[in-house]
């Protein structure tokens, strides 16, 4: 989609105020005997994680072959690395490829591995790598759509909940979300904990009095396995975007309802438009 076409949906939605924040266009007509409930994870759909992941990669990568060169007696050279680039990288782990598999193809010994892994997690989430997320092309535009046609949002992520606030204010779009769930835990995300998923998911239906018998009206969009297996264990129907960490390969083992290219493709099926992009 072009940005002219993506400008038109915004016009004919919704209004952005001078602060960027999006607001509802007042008087919209909403027909529906019952709101859809759109639950939707947040690194992947709404946030784009690869720069980060792929830095940490190698930053890690680098101080694990620099800290056993200083630890040899007398220092030895430098271990012989061979690093990925982000596309090579990030294919892996789009196919679940192990750290530790992607490490030893990197030039890693058997023995460096612990070292390594433990850096990954020490630094994943480091402000100085943070800062390097970004919001993914089209969400502005598929939230406000989904908004403007009545459908109820909820974020449900095992990123650190005020961090996502804090990202979704940066971009004006907090207040487009009737609830948000997430955790405290910083390492739940790149973990990817599916029952944890399923914990928050159960929660913010409870709490939004969305039951089971509500499926038809009620849909979870993710880009992993989690986001999967909470939205079946829910009882609702999924929508697995390929735009994430994980392949459409690796989505389909998981037998997802519908799998869409991004949160904007599954917003136009959401409320019934006929996509001018391939989705």
């Amino acid at each position: 989609m072009t940005t002219y076409q993506e400008a038109v949906i915004v016009k004919k939605y919704c209004v952005a105020n001078p602060s960027g924040n999006i607001k509802l266009m007042p008087g919209f007509s909403r027909h529906f005997p019952k709101p859809i409930t759109v639950f939707c994870d947040f690194d992947g759909p709404i946030v784009d994680v690869s720069d980060r992941y792929y830095s940490t990669y190698h930053q890690a990568l680098t101080d694990t072959a620099e800290f056993y060169r200083e630890l040899s007696t007398p220092p030895s050279h430098q271990t012989q690395l061979s690093v990925l680039t982000k596309a090579q990288f990030w294919q892996m782990k789009q196919n679940r490829v192990p750290d530790r598999e992607i490490a030893r193809q990197s030039g890693l010994g058997d023995e460096q591995m612990d070292f390594f892994l433990q850096r990954v997690m020490e630094i994943v989430n480091s402000a100085d790598l943070l800062h390097q997320d970004k919001i993914q092309p089209g969400v502005t535009w598929a939230l406000g759509l989904l908004r403007s046609q009545g459908r109820k949002l909820i974020l449900v992520t095992l990123r650190d909940r005020d961090e996502a606030i804090r990202i979704l204010e940066q971009y004006g779009l907090r207040q487009l979300f009737s609830g948000i769930y997430g955790t405290d835990n910083s390492q739940a995300a790149y973990q990817n904990y599916a029952e944890v998923k399923t914990q928050l998911l159960e929660k913010a239906m409870r709490e939004h009095h969305v039951t089971q018998m509500d499926a038809d009206w009620s849909w979870m969009i993710g880009d992993t396995e989690a986001d999967l297996l909470a939205g079946r264990a829910m009882g609702i129907p999924t929508i697995a975007l390929t735009c994430g960490i994980r392949s459409e390969r690796q989505l389909s083992q998981f037998q997802p309802t519908l799998v869409k290219a991004d949160l904007l493709c599954a917003a136009h099926y959401l409320v019934g438009i006929n996509s001018l992009q391939p989705c």
